[in-house]
């Protein structure tokens, strides 16, 4: 078990204790930093910026939007800060939802699977540095070739030597099919809201992925990041109070009414009238009213599980489910989704199980 610090994405203003906890995170033996983006602020410049202070851990994205930079793009972004880091960065990608995807980015939405194999086998091509970057397409064709070009296109090598040939890439999935393609040629697993309860229905979908040839990994070297809220609080009802609007955002706000790959999640889970009722709420524009609704079952299960527990309580917490939280994560300040801490869990031992409590929609 390894603890990372999510930091996520901003507010509406830059939050002011990053520098504080990024800090903290390197002193007190964290593995890892993240950064989030969603339609504000980008996930790289603050990976960056708060990276520079850091030695040791390492620094990745949970996640970068597909849709906001082409393959070759992303692949420099990545070579540039595993360079500037050495070799600490960790590339964390989602495909995001069609509001997003079409409403922010003005790209096209469908075929979500089959972009992300071809986006990441470009980004590899570009790592590997092997020969010029070729792809026969269809969703990111290099050279770009056709109606309204110039046709004067040429394949092309980075002009830097990537410091690493293969860079970790890990995605943030949510159904099915995104789990199982994510198994198959991802290096680990973003899971954004996990319930430790439906960890045999995860594996089923793990194991599609290893189980297919050419499969990238096994379960002994395919790591699992699962997020999940961390506060010690002597107040359990208010800080459950606090995490429903970011819970109540994500059932009813985050994709439109009849695509939320969000919503999704918490349907498998068993709370599809919860999240009927929280969409409809959310979507009148009743937005207290909708997260006020949320039982703390609901948060108990998917978005704190163990996490939060009372300073007088933390002692006698059973060890297996201390595992997951860290009691130097101080609160959040101006911001939320706030500062959650992501447990990882590289190849585990039972069968490379996720055993915490916790990537992006698809």
């Amino acid at each position: 078990m390894k603890f990372g610090l999510q930091l996520g994405y901003w507010g509406a203003q830059p939050p002011s204790n990053h520098a504080e906890l990024v800090a903290a995170a390197e002193a007190s033996g964290f593995d890892s930093v993240f950064t989030a983006e969603a339609w504000g602020s980008d996930a790289y410049t603050p990976l960056a910026w708060w990276g520079s202070s850091t030695e040791r851990v390492r620094l990745g994205t949970s996640v970068l939007q597909m849709s906001a930079r082409t393959p070759t793009a992303c692949a420099m972004a990545a070579l540039t800060l595993d360079h500037l880091s050495g070799g600490r960065h960790v590339v964390g990608l989602g495909v995001s939802g069609p509001q997003v995807v079409e409403g922010w980015y003005g790209q096209q939405f469908a075929k979500p699977l089959a972009r992300t194999r071809e986006y990441i086998d470009i980004m590899r091509q570009v790592w590997a540095r092997a020969a010029p970057v070729v792809s026969d397409g269809p969703h990111y064709p290099l050279p770009l070739r056709g109606e309204g070009t110039t046709g004067l296109g040429k394949p092309l090598k980075p002009i830097v030597h990537p410091r690493r040939a293969d860079i970790p890439v890990m995605l943030g999935a949510e159904g099915p099919k995104n789990i199982a393609l994510t198994a198959e040629i991802a290096d680990g697993w973003l899971p954004l809201f996990y319930t430790a309860r439906m960890a045999d229905t995860y594996n089923e979908w793990l194991d599609e992925g290893f189980a297919r040839p050419g499969a990238r990994r096994s379960r002994e070297t395919f790591e699992i990041c699962a997020t999940a809220q961390i506060a010690i609080t002597d107040d359990r009802a208010a800080t459950f109070a606090a995490i429903k609007p970011f819970l109540a955002l994500y059932m009813g706000g985050m994709g439109s009414e009849d695509t939320n790959f969000h919503a999704e999640v918490y349907r498998r889970m068993g709370y599809g009238d919860v999240v009927d009722e929280v969409t409809a709420l959310f979507r009148s524009n009743r937005k207290d009213e909708a997260a006020n609704i949320i039982p703390d079952e609901v948060v108990e299960d998917s978005a704190t599980s163990t996490m939060c527990a009372n300073r007088s309580q933390s002692g006698n917490v059973p060890a297996s489910r201390r595992c997951s939280s860290h009691p130097a994560v101080p609160p959040r300040s101006n911001s939320w989704p706030g500062y959650w801490t992501e447990a990882q869990c590289p190849g585990p031992g039972d069968r490379g199980r996720p055993v915490t409590p916790g990537g992006a929609a698809g």
